[in-house]
């Protein structure tokens, strides 16, 4: 599966975000300590919010740590807000339009997981997909298809209510077809303003996920760390695997739960599967 981490907080490079942290997400394309391959490297991709009224991406099928033009646009990119993905596919192609993160609009989401036996399930699950949005639908990962199926469950109004329909659809669907724990799945979305994050798995066993703790407590605890210092004090992470290892620093996220993410702060509520009309009178 993947890694991935969300940004938010006072402008930074990019490049002091994805490279100079020990355990940086690069280094994680190669070394993954807590996920399900040590390897990330079929692709990877960044999206940010900077002056524009829609966030940038970069993606490329290079491994992340071996494309130098990564390391030449992120040393020139200010951004608030930074999602970054690297990629280890779980069946679908190795190309441009299967990396993370996914956009439309003002939205980005990025996902680790899985459908499992997707290609059983893909045809329900596409058919669920708004019809206005289908012709949007870039590349044929299962990751995508999670993503247009919140946009059509309501993702710009209700992201965590979105979410929730999403999986009791896909959890209905696999049911039907006789697939058990269908969903594997960290999820990062955002408009720009702020990150809802998503832990769940059908199994009640997901993949890791964690978020920092407060910046200004850190700095009196850690006081020679110099990134600490050169991050503004609402600065937020979310990530799959800690980027540092500081005793305190990080909080897992509980399973089955989402997390809302601003600057400075963060709030956790439980996430629960939410069936829809369509799918109990289909």
């Amino acid at each position: 599966m993947c890694r991935w981490m969300a940004y938010s907080g006072d402008p930074a490079l990019a490049e002091a975000l994805l490279f100079r942290p020990a355990h940086s997400l690069i280094n994680q394309s190669l070394h993954a300590r807590l996920g399900a391959e040590t390897t990330n490297g079929d692709g990877f991709g960044i999206g940010w919010f900077g002056e524009q009224p829609f966030p940038g991406m970069y993606k490329s099928v290079l491994p992340a740590w071996n494309d130098p033009n990564l390391r030449e646009i992120s040393r020139e990119i200010r951004t608030r807000l930074l999602f970054a993905h690297v990629r280890a596919s779980t069946g679908a192609a190795v190309q441009r339009s299967n990396c993370h993160p996914f956009r439309h609009g003002r939205w980005l989401w990025m996902h680790n997981g899985a459908i499992m036996n997707f290609p059983l399930l893909k045809r329900d699950v596409m058919l669920a997909v708004d019809p206005s949005l289908y012709p949007d639908v870039e590349g044929t990962t299962d990751s995508e298809a999670l993503f247009f199926l919140a946009l059509t469950f309501g993702l710009m109004e209700d992201p965590p209510g979105a979410v929730a329909r999403v999986i009791g659809l896909v959890e209905d669907l696999a049911r039907r077809r006789g697939v058990p724990d269908p969903l594997q799945m960290t999820v990062a979305t955002s408009e720009g303003e702020s990150i809802w994050v998503f832990r769940y798995s059908s199994q009640g066993r997901t993949r890791s996920l964690f978020y920092s703790t407060d910046i200004a407590q850190l700095r009196k605890l850690y006081p020679a760390l110099d990134v600490l210092q050169q991050l503004g004090t609402d600065a937020r992470f979310v990530v799959s695997e800690p980027i540092h290892h500081l005793e305190g620093a990080w909080t897992e996220v509980p399973e089955s739960s989402y997390a809302l993410v601003r600057p400075g702060t963060h709030e956790q509520h439980p996430l629960v599967p939410v069936r829809t009309r369509q799918q109990t009178t289909a």
